[in-house]
């Protein structure tokens, strides 16, 4: 079965690496707004959506994996910034706390679909600003939630649970999903 990675991501590419060899690229342009308000939920309702437009359009005989990375501190969602600062914004808020990280899958495969989620925790360091604009301008986290990749190395002190769901799509339970298909 033909596998389609329903997700413009260069990061989530390389993780689905990790569980199968060959798969299609094939972002949507699935709505992600949304008024539900708790972060897992909210991150599987976009994953769903994701995963049947691209089913709308790759259809049976293929199986559709798409995926939508939140970050929320303190009831409130961060996602990409608009602009530089925006992004500042958020890393300011980031900055010294931790927050969580929720991913939400949807697997859809013969016309019947699966979602699931997972959640981390991230801690960042204390920065200055200085750091967080020289960071911004670095690494142009513009299509990345929360302004921040973990896999940049600079702002994060540590971090709880799985560091691919942070990245951005959760491998290890993917991999027990593989096996279901």
């Amino acid at each position: 079965m033909k596998v389609i990675l329903a997700s413009a991501s260069p990061r989530r590419a390389e993780l689905l690496k990790k569980v199968v060899e060959e798969f299609e690229v094939f972002a949507t342009d699935a709505d992600e707004r949304t008024d539900e308000s708790d972060p897992a939920k909210r991150a599987v309702l976009i994953a769903r959506e994701k995963a049947r437009a691209a089913y709308a359009v790759k259809g049976n005989g293929c199986l559709i994996v798409a995926c939508d990375t939140i970050v929320f501190l303190c009831g409130r969602f961060y996602g990409k910034p608009r602009d530089k600062e925006d992004a500042l914004r958020m890393l300011n808020d980031l900055n010294g706390k931790t927050h969580e990280v929720y991913s939400g899958v949807c697997i859809i495969a013969d016309g019947r679909e699966e979602t699931f989620f997972d959640r981390s925790e991230v801690t960042f360091k204390e920065n200055t600003e200085a750091a967080l604009e020289k960071y911004i301008e670095r690494y142009r986290p513009f299509d990345k939630a929360g302004s921040y990749g973990i896999q940049d190395g600079e702002l994060v002190k540590g971090y709880e649970g799985s560091y691919d769901n942070i990245v951005g799509l959760p491998v290890e339970i993917l991999k027990d999903k593989k096996h279901d298909h």
